[in-house]
């Protein structure tokens, strides 16, 4: 696994970076080689924010977490992935390496884990997706009360979603080409 480390508003210690290796190590038994673990540290007052965003091929598994203290977050961030992993175990072996999470589990410590839950859409919508512009579709879907949208882009022609963000902001999703 390829790892990318990121300070805003902080210089990150060697000791920080090795824990986030040792921490994040665990999960290369159950990835590819080619998959890419982005971790952003950010400072903001007495607040330190860990962000971990773990790709592996069409894969995208993604946890975050505040705390005083970056170790702190950190552990919770790992935490998390982890739970995430365990819950999909089953749907992510197809995709992942074979044996990777008899491993995987073996070592963990006989954690409780919730039966696995089916997926089940219970409603389907259709409507015609108009041709707006970023704007037009942050103003629709704040009018209908959502949060999130999807649209026709006026400018490129794609199907792109703008969702409203925790902090307040808002997003948008693309197709990649």
């Amino acid at each position: 696994m390829k790892y990318n480390i990121i300070g805003r508003k902080v210089n990150l210690r060697d000791n920080f970076k090795e824990r986030v290796y040792k921490k994040l190590g665990k999960f290369e038994k159950i990835f590819s080689d080619a998959a890419e673990a982005t971790v952003t540290v950010t400072v903001e007052k007495n607040r330190q924010t860990v962000e971990v965003t773990i790709r592996d091929d069409s894969m995208m598994y993604r946890a975050e977490c505040t705390a005083l203290e970056m170790n702190d977050a950190l552990d919770e961030v790992v935490d998390i992935l982890g739970g995430q992993i365990r819950k999909n175990k089953t749907k992510l072996s197809k995709k992942l390496k074979s044996d990777s999470f008899e491993r995987y589990f073996a070592e963990e410590d006989g954690d409780d884990v919730a039966d696995e839950e089916e997926y089940s859409v219970v409603r389907t919508k259709t409507f015609t997706v108009k041709p707006l512009s970023v704007e037009e579709a942050i103003l629709q879907m704040n009018l209908i009360g959502h949060e999130f949208f999807m649209f026709r882009n006026a400018v490129s022609g794609e199907i792109n979603v703008v969702y409203k963000r925790k902090n307040g902001d808002y997003g948008l999703l693309e197709p990649e080409n």
